[in-house]
């Protein structure tokens, strides 16, 4: 396990340091439960009470709380970015040499796999796949004809990469997910559904992320597009013909529909429901369990549904919506009734 100096991290990572620089850091934790050699942050001041009773050895904080730490601290502006950040020195190391590919692994001898790509057991690789250096494929992933994958992608176990797909450098795509199926296109006849046929592509840009059992349909007739930097969170839905802005982040459970266009760093709530053929702007925060069912018109902070209530509440409020109609119908009779007596 990787190990460092306190003093060493501050200083690779710009944050002034409070306390004994000497410190050594060989992993993380939370500050309530915190253990000697590890580090934690302080960013939401709702788990401040748990700072001055920390078993952490370090603690990463704003300059506010610096002062009360009883340990030594980081000092940053945005504790948990510099977490995020720190963090990452404690991943563990990749296993395997160069260019390893798994006996029970299925290469397709027309695929073409760069330097040190890693290829787990039952994997299948097909024809005219093309797969950038320092890639790893996980164990049994299926990546179907003509596919490319840039550079240092990491594909975990299981991932289902469909015909023609494009993904860039540096994505992280998780288990279960499936980039480049079908999309959902029927049109009706007198004698049932015609599929319409899904000839586009899913086309992904670098440094993405598509979380585990999320599902991006490709095309109808253009490309399905996510652009640089995009995070997607498990079991997402995005349809035929979606673009998302780079780097946009997408929370779990969300429904994007066919042909949404949704701008650059919007931040979009888990199960949220995104009708199609509308636009987000960019920058654009829509918070959980929202529907977006129209083009919205300027960036901002939207929301919909109702917070959750007591149930005796909720059903008092729902008799009372069921009888709006009638009152408002009630409301105009009378406005109808005064304006005539007042004539």
């Amino acid at each position: 396990m990787p190990s460092f100096r306190l003093a060493e991290i501050a200083e690779r990572f710009e944050l002034p340091l409070q306390g004994n620089g000497a410190t050594r850091i060989d992993g993380v934790a939370t500050l309530q439960n915190g253990r000697d050699g590890a580090i934690g942050f302080l960013a939401n001041r709702q788990y401040r009470r748990f700072l001055p009773g920390t078993a952490l050895s370090a603690v990463i904080l704003g300059p506010s709380d610096a002062p009360s730490c009883p340990v030594a601290a980081l000092i940053s502006d945005d504790p948990y970015l510099s977490y995020a950040r720190i963090a990452a020195l404690f991943i563990p190391a990749e296993q395997g040499g160069d260019r390893a590919i798994h006996s029970r692994a299925v290469v397709d001898p027309d695929a073409s796999l760069g330097a040190n790509v890693r290829v787990g057991a039952n994997a299948v690789i097909e024809r005219g796949v093309v797969i950038g250096s320092g890639a790893v494929v996980g164990a049994g992933c299926v990546i179907e004809a003509d596919c490319a994958i840039g550079a240092d992608t990491h594909i975990a176990s299981n991932v289902t990469i469909c015909r023609d797909t494009r993904i860039g450098a540096r994505c992280r795509i998780l288990p279960g997910a499936v980039i480049g199926s079908r999309g959902f296109g029927l049109a009706p006849s007198k004698h049932g559904w015609v599929e319409v046929p899904q000839l586009g592509r899913v086309v992904i840009g670098d440094d993405c992320e598509i979380g585990a059992n999320t599902t991006v349909d490709r095309g109808a007739v253009e490309d399905t597009v996510i652009e640089n930097g995009v995070k997607l969170d498990n079991l997402i839905q995005v349809a035929h013909n979606v673009r998302l802005g780079e780097h946009t982040v997408v929370a779990g459970c969300t429904g994007i529909a066919g042909t949404a266009d949704i701008g650059a760093r919007c931040l979009i709530g888990g199960a949220v429901a995104v009708l199609g053929h509308l636009s987000i702007p960019d920058g654009t925060r829509i918070n959980a369990g929202s529907l977006v069912s129209r083009t919205l018109p300027e960036p901002g902070n939207y929301s919909s549904g109702i917070p959750v209530q007591a149930a005796e509440v909720w059903n008092k409020n729902v008799a009372r919506l069921r009888q709006l109609s009638d009152f408002v119908s009630e409301m105009r009779a009378i406005q109808h009734n005064n304006d005539d007596s007042e004539d």
